[in-house]
């Protein structure tokens, strides 16, 4: 059985990836959004840097729940036939285990080289602009995509889309594009589809089941029912 996960903010706000939001909806005075897009760190770029640069350092602080180390079972179980794509820019799916993840959002441990177009591993901050490793321009900035850029590996998720036999989608909101479509997709190509998520998303009546709760419960629970349905593999 070839299976698709998509996850979420839903699954790693249960290890406590923190927001940046302060109940009104600001980090330090700035709307997120304004620090998350290409036009942002044009006219402020060492604010959007500084605001990765705290997202990274947190990282150090959260651990990968009961949900991330579930995948990762599963992931042992079905191999190559799992693909986890994830619109989260953290390395919690990792850390729990899994390697079979694509980050269609980016990475956070990651920079991207503006001059050479280089993805490099990066831990430390940006905000000093510090040479690129490979070119030596000061012109790396976070590996992660904004408002107004293409996701990565778009044609490496469809066709895993397209050759699914069950989709799941793991604490999304249903609501941003293009992953939000990815039920329809997975719909058209045959396979069954369920969701799991806190509360109903905007996109759960594309779903052929939907299960609502924690994470943190509901997929070890998933994952050990499709185990015991696929049976041990031969």
């Amino acid at each position: 059985m070839k299976v698709v996960v998509l996850t979420g903010a839903g699954i790693s706000a249960e290890s406590g990836v923190p927001t940046f939001r302060d109940s009104d909806g600001l980090w330090e005075g700035h709307h997120v959004e304004d620090v998350a897009t290409p036009e942002a760190y044009d006219l402020q770029p060492g604010v959007v840097q500084r605001f990765y640069d705290d997202r990274r350092a947190a990282l150090a602080g959260v651990e990968p729940n009961a949900a991330h180390r579930a995948l990762a079972r599963l992931e042992e179980f079905l191999g190559d036939d799992l693909l986890i794509v994830t619109q989260n820019i953290d390395d919690l799916h990792e850390r729990g285990g899994a390697t079979r993840v694509l980050h269609m959002h980016g990475e956070l441990l990651k920079a991207l080289c503006r001059a050479c177009q280089a993805r490099v591993p990066w831990t430390g901050p940006l905000s000093d602009f510090p040479p690129c490793p490979g070119c030596g321009a000061t012109e790396l900035r976070p590996d992660v995509v904004w408002f107004g850029e293409v996701p990565y590996e778009m044609e490496r998720i469809v066709e895993a889309l397209e050759s699914a036999d069950l989709f799941v989608s793991i604490g999304t909101s249903g609501a941003v594009y293009p992953a939000a479509g990815f039920v329809q997709a997975a719909t058209r190509a045959g396979a069954r589809t369920l969701e799991l998520n806190l509360m109903p998303s905007e996109g759960t009546h594309w779903f052929r089941e939907a299960r609502h709760g924690r994470a943190g419960e509901l997929v070890p629970a998933w994952v050990d029912d499709l185990i015991a349905e696929l049976g041990n593999p031969s």
